[in-house]
């Protein structure tokens, strides 16, 4: 389903073309709309509704913390895709599982579920917040784990005419981009992701299908990021120069994520330097053991250098790093290097390491990655002169504060060649500052001149709708497509309609390329008739040209069988049956033998036609000819018959002859013949009982 990202940029897609008149889509993020955190955008197209992600805002809390879920109707959402395990991507999805109407299915990745759980787990027992601003708690958790539906990269899965797949998104482990494809109408939504490969991650892949609309992250904005080798000589100089002073480093990271590339490349260096042997590295979080039991599970999703690594030894299995599970466990003597949780120094461990060593300039704190608006780490950047402790008091801030961003996020460079290779006709910018999300827009729109992309930075509740008419393609299978109809051509099948996808099959496919079936309804029906059943033979010989007369096998009573397709069986002397299967022609034999049944019942003097009494057939044809030579006549005039026993008629002047058996005509005049030859074929459908087969009712 997906290249692995060769640069090549895909074609943009002609169809559908975005235009007034269309069937609407509308998009409206919900979080993340000129901001970083609550990421959830919500899209509705052609009667169904997405929701991407469903995080919180690490810098509130309570309800204040949520996206705007007040903005829509929960119960009316099909699917909520889950791009990956960050608080600001997930962290609402037990209260929007359990606390609202959502009743839709949600999906992520095998390794966004199991770190779903130990995060969020991890979130409701540090939170510092009053019992009536819990958003949720642990029975919360495990009910919504039961909800969750697990997807493969590359899988594509249908829920309800909804089509979607994922993409790798590099970022952090099980980080999903998703496609979503809904009446041929395709969407991105990239969720956080990074074209950069890492010591342990693949880079996010290029989507082998251009998008519709791609919903993409603007963290960075127009910002470059640092080389690799670069950043990390940075982040080990700062380390060991702090150290050497008989500092302490605290590294505040979220516990899942970044937090184990930051690990690889501590345990790499401090192996690398044996004078740093004596100085403990502490990973500081509840969660410590049972992550890094994860990250071991699923070494397989990480990339080459990992994998081979892995085939020698678990380089998650850190020499050089003990786990840290709470500060009573800690012993503050001498040189460090902590890495705690959360990233923003909002609380917990990092929060209580920071209050500890803020007020010595010999420390260092060492921020590693995104820092959100209204955070301490965000303000500790700035390097004001004092901050306010947990415990309300204020303190001189003496350490020094280093930025060096390893944040798994793409910056410009990435972006704007992600968006060349893609080539979407439409851009949303989500996940960024308004600032930042401005530079970007102006300079995509330079890189994008020729005009015919649109860039579009909506704001939180603010709804972008556009226009698409998608194709409506149906497409034959089975039997009727194992040989290529002629020109004109009638195919006549089943068309079955799944989602947005139409089929066109033989009945007897049915059952192997659907859930569906064929079945035949048997109908039967009882008539009052006292008469003599052998009228009703008569009758129906002069409108069938197939009446076969029978004997049932049980009662002994007489049987008529018209046309292989109705039964018209005496049941007794006062009542008659009619047994068929359902079907149009049948329906329609059977219909017409219920008003003969009753039309004779209503004849009066009542009739009675023995079997010796019933014209026979020379008499029949003598009449029908009798009756087609008056219409002939009444339509033309002068009609005769001639020597060859073909019928002459003259008009006008002009002659034509008319053999009646093959209802062949001759004429000089094409006008005259054609008129003759129309005539005669519909006068003598109507004398004449019906053949077999049956026409087809008309459409």
């Amino acid at each position: 389903m997906a290249s692995t990202g060769q640069s090549q940029s895909l074609k943009r897609r002609d169809a559908p073309v975005t235009r007034e008149g269309g069937d609407q889509l509308t998009l409206t993020p919900l979080g993340a709309g000129n901001e970083v955190g609550r990421s959830c955008v919500y899209m509705s197209f052609k009667g169904k509704t997405v929701l991407f992600d469903c995080g919180i805002h690490p810098a509130y809390s309570g309800m204040a913390a949520l996206p705007y879920f007040d903005e829509i109707d929960p119960s009316t959402i099909d699917v909520l895709l889950v791009t990956h395990f960050h608080l600001d991507h997930a962290a609402s999805l037990p209260y929007f599982l359990e606390k609202t109407t959502f009743r839709g299915r949600v999906f992520m990745t095998h390794a966004t579920k199991a770190i779903y759980k130990l995060l969020l787990t991890d979130y409701v027992k540090v939170s510092k917040v009053s019992v009536e601003d819990m958003l949720f708690d642990e029975k919360d958790i495990n009910r919504s784990m039961d909800k969750i539906e697990v997807i493969d990269f590359h899988q594509t899965l249908d829920v309800n005419g909804i089509k979607f797949w994922c993409y790798t998104a590099g970022h952090v482990l099980g980080a999903a981009m998703f496609m979503v494809d809904i009446a041929g109408v395709r969407v991105l939504y990239t969720g956080d992701y990074s074209r950069e490969e890492d010591r342990h991650l693949r880079a996010a892949e290029m989507p082998q299908f251009s998008p519709d609309i791609c919903i993409i992250e603007s963290t960075y904005g127009v910002q470059l990021h640092q080389p690799r080798h670069l950043r990390e000589k940075r982040f080990t100089d700062v380390i060991h120069s702090t150290i050497s002073l008989g500092g302490r480093v605290l590294i505040p990271a979220f516990a899942l994520g970044r937090a184990q590339e930051l690990l690889l490349i501590l345990d790499e260096y401090w192996a690398n330097h044996p004078e740093l042997h004596n100085i403990p590295i502490y990973y500081a979080s509840p969660l410590a053991k049972k992550c890094m039991t994860v990250y071991q599970t699923y070494i397989l999703s990480m990339n080459e250098r990992i994998r081979n690594q892995f085939a020698n030894s678990n380089p998650f299995k850190f020499k050089h790093i003990s786990p840290l599970n709470s500060i009573e466990d800690f012993s503050d003597v001498g040189p460090s290097v902590v890495m705690a949780s959360p990233g923003g120094l909002q609380s917990g461990l990092s929060r209580q390491l920071f209050d500890m060593w803020c007020s010595d300039k010999k420390n260092a704190c060492v921020l590693p990655g995104y820092v959100v608006e209204g955070t301490l780490a965000k303000t500790i950047i700035n390097e004001p002169k004092e901050v306010q402790l947990m415990n309300g008091l204020t303190a001189p801030l003496n350490m020094q504060v280093h930025y060096i961003s390893f944040s798994a996020h793409a910056d410009y460079a990435q972006t704007s060649t992600f968006l060349k290779e893609l080539m979407p006709p439409n851009i949303i910018l989500v996940h960024g500052e308004a600032n930042e999300m401005g530079r970007l827009k102006q300079k995509l729109i330079t890189e994008f001149a020729d005009g015919n992309t649109k860039i579009i930075t909506p704001k939180n509740c603010q709804s972008v709708e556009m226009y698409f008419n998608s194709e409506k393609m149906a497409k034959t299978i089975g039997k009727l497509a194992e040989r290529t109809p002629d020109v004109g051509e009638t195919v006549s099948g089943i068309l079955v309609k799944k989602g947005f996808t139409y089929q066109i099959m033989a009945p007897g496919d049915l059952h192997v390329f659907s859930q569906l079936s064929t079945g035949n309804i048997t109908q039967r029906i009882t008539i009052p008739f006292s008469g003599a059943f052998g009228v009703i033979k008569h009758r129906l010989e002069q409108i069938y040209e197939s009446v076969e007369s029978g004997t049932d096998e049980e009662s002994g009573f007489p049987t008529l069988q018209v046309h292989e397709l109705v039964t018209v069986k005496q049941e007794s002397d006062r009542h008659i049956s009619l047994h068929w299967t359902a079907d149009p022609i049948s329906d329609m034999v059977s219909d017409s033998i219920v008003a003969l049944v009753l039309n004779i019942s209503r004849e009066v003097p009542k009739v009675i036609v023995e079997s010796e009494d019933i014209k026979s057939e020379e008499e029949n044809e003598k009449k029908a000819e009798k009756v087609i030579y008056a219409l002939l006549v009444s339509l033309f005039g002068d009609v005769k018959l001639g020597e060859n026993g073909k019928l002459v008629l003259r008009v006008d002047g002009n002659v034509a002859e008319l053999d009646k058996q093959s209802g062949d005509v001759e004429s000089e005049n094409e006008g005259l013949k054609e008129r003759v030859r129309t005539a005669f074929r519909r006068i003598r459908s109507a004398v004449r009982p019906i053949p077999l087969p049956l026409p087809a009712p008309a459409s």
